[in-house]
């Protein structure tokens, strides 16, 4: 097992057996691929638990997705956010989109190797996709005006979720000049309140409801 899985579990106490052998497996997962098909920085694959599965599931330090849930993971690389929250939350439906046919190659055989039943994983640009879903999540793949252009119609209004329907993006640095031009409710969840590596000092996760 990687000692960096450690990180985990101590942020998150109350996993399943199941759970706690689907993080540890990410490791040697996401080294074998990456040595094949680059989805994350060779230099940053060594960070793999507090750069990427960390950072991913402090979404779930915003929310905790109730059952039935269905969530678009907007252009996800290599399964990011989509596949920590999906290990973490198995009773919610996650459909990961990325343009990059090979990146959602990874995440197919990564999602398969781990048995995750509640993903799916589409080759496609996010604003091609038909779909409708309750959150769109991602990781700072574009500017935010940009990123809420592609992906506002694919929420439905509404929720039952402790967050209405919205998007939830990853992001770090300033945001006043983006959210004050978003023209919907917005909040900001700082992650060094949840989390105490300086990595999280200035990442935050941002909702904006729709």
């Amino acid at each position: 097992m990687s000692a960096g899985v450690e990180i985990i579990f101590r942020y998150f106490e109350d996993l399943t057996e199941r759970q706690r052998e689907q993080f540890a497996a990410l490791d040697e997962l996401y080294h074998d691929w990456n040595s094949r098909i680059n989805v994350i920085s060779r230099k940053d694959i060594d960070n793999l638990y507090l750069h990427h599965v960390l950072h991913s599931l402090g979404i779930a330090k915003a929310i905790h997705f109730l059952s039935g849930t269905r969530i678009i993971d907007a252009g996800t690389g290599g399964g990011f956010p989509g596949i920590p929250l999906a290990i973490l939350f198995p009773g919610v439906h996650f459909h990961l989109v990325d343009s990059i046919g090979k990146k959602i190659k990874v995440v197919k055989e990564v999602a398969g190797s781990l048995g995750l039943k509640n993903v799916m994983a589409t080759h496609s640009r996010t604003e091609d996709l038909h779909d409708t879903c309750d959150f769109v999540v991602s990781r700072a793949v574009a500017g935010l005006q940009d990123f809420l252009r592609f992906t506002r119609q694919l929420v439905e209004p509404g929720g039952k979720n402790s967050l209405n329907n919205g998007i939830l993006y990853l992001k770090g640095g300033e945001l006043a000049g983006e959210l004050g031009s978003a023209g919907h409710k917005t909040r900001e969840f700082e992650l060094s309140g949840y989390f105490s590596e300086s990595y999280f000092e200035s990442k935050k996760v941002v909702y904006i409801g729709v």
